[in-house]
């Protein structure tokens, strides 16, 4: 069993550059290092939407890439999300995702098993 718990910014202002954690309990560092982690995102209205992985390697979604960075510490059962010159239109709430394998980098939520309580970003302008 994986416990992720997001550590959020709340409120931003657009162009800001906030960056999300996500810690992960209840797993040794090396079986962290074999589950693929991701962050995923859901807007008011919206379905939910991938944002970006990390298994293998890194992986952006398109509407975020260039932008958003995900990158993991494997010695602190962490995954981040940097988000860089942020727009109205990322504001949702993000969610952390694992699921064991690290060979590939998923981008579809029905692939992972386990998931965070989400944190709520905003985004002012």
């Amino acid at each position: 069993q994986v416990q992720l718990v997001e550590s959020g910014v709340g409120s931003v202002q657009a162009g800001g550059s906030p960056r999300l954690s996500c810690a992960a309990s209840a797993v040794s560092g090396r079986t962290f290092s074999s589950h693929t982690v991701g962050w995923f995102r859901q807007a008011p209205g919206k379905e939910c939407e991938f944002v970006a992985a990390f298994g293998w390697i890194g992986w952006s979604a398109d509407s975020v890439k260039g932008r958003f960075t995900i990158s993991r510490d494997n010695a602190k059962n962490t995954v981040y999300l940097q988000m860089n010159s942020l727009k109205p239109e990322d504001m949702a709430i993000y969610y952390c995702a694992a699921r064991s394998n690290s060979g590939k980098t998923y981008t579809n939520a029905a692939d992972y098993t386990y998931w965070g309580q989400g944190t709520q970003v905003t985004v002012s302008s």
